[in-house]
């Protein structure tokens, strides 16, 4: 049984409680992270812990720790747990009051929970054959950049994906391929890999960042700028990309193929970059 952390204690995850006054359950008030462990170590935990910030910020929580606190919290629940290898769950609610009212209470204590899962990469059939998606509007909120955790809009979203027998929903807004329900989407067209830029519209992947690190070092050309909805229907691959999805090819939108129905050959080569970054980095905790 694996280990949690709530409010201060280390305990069985079949203990752990909440009060059913806490906004997190009453309103969906609350943030979260999902940080990636290799080898027993947290990978670009200083990021993460910088995007957790943004995101309490974003919705008026105070942070219930510095980022010490959190370095040792997060090394005491790998530690605790099976697996070199490990997902690690953060989420923060702004806590309990004694009545159901919208507005912030005066003064109550903010809800921690960690959970620590196995961190499970996608089977070998996928990276080889592709996947499917589906595309549908974006209809969440203007505030995507904050990883709040009222996620029914990106549930919603994934499901319609799941219905249709695919693995992820891609979105578009206004015009412009924003994101993946749960991960972030890349293009490429005629050799140049095409990203869309951060902003309020979209969750600031921390492998999106890695994905553009490795084009950069290895001399990909990059171009980060909205990507339209005809170049990405139109693109010659699609990519997803997220902490425990990695980097998989995309080679059906909406039952049409991409490129030529296959993994592109600048998948390829990412790819192979980004394993190998993972054995010689990410598994050396930088």
């Amino acid at each position: 049984m694996s280990t949690v952390y709530l409010d201060g204690r280390f305990m069985p995850i079949a203990e752990a409680k909440v009060s059913a006054m806490d906004r997190g359950f009453l309103y969906g008030d609350g943030a979260y992270e999902v940080i990636p462990v290799y080898s027993r170590r947290p990978f670009r935990l200083a990021e993460h812990l910088a995007r957790l910030r943004h995101t309490l910020e974003g919705i008026r929580l105070a942070n219930p720790h510095d980022d010490a606190e959190w370095v040792r919290l997060i090394g005491e629940i790998v530690a605790r747990n099976e697996g070199d290898d490990q997902s690690v769950y953060l989420q923060i609610t702004r806590g309990a009051d004694t009545k159901r009212n919208h507005a912030f209470p005066a003064r109550v204590a903010p809800t921690v929970y960690i959970l620590s899962e196995p961190l499970v990469t996608p089977p070998p059939a996928q990276r080889e054959q592709g996947i499917a998606t589906i595309s549908a509007p974006d209809v969440r909120w203007l505030r995507c950049d904050l990883k709040a955790i009222s996620l029914l809009a990106n549930c919603l979203l994934r499901q319609q994906a799941v219905d249709a027998g695919c693995v992820e929903t891609i979105l578009f807004r206004d015009g412009f391929m924003t994101e993946g329900a749960a991960s972030n989407i890349f293009a490429v067209r005629d050799g140049v890999l095409l990203a869309p830029p951060k902003n309020n519209l979209m969750l600031p992947g921390i492998t999106y960042d890695v994905v553009l690190e490795l084009a950069a070092a290895h001399g990909l050309p990059v171009e980060v700028r909205p990507v339209a909805e005809a170049e990405a229907r139109g693109a010659d691959e699609l990519w997803m990309t997220s902490s425990t999805k990695e980097v998989l090819p995309i080679v059906l939108l909406d039952g049409r193929p991409v490129g030529d129905g296959r993994p592109g050959p600048v998948f390829a080569r990412m790819y192979a970059w980004y394993q190998d970054f993972k054995r010689t980095v990410m598994r050396a905790g930088e």
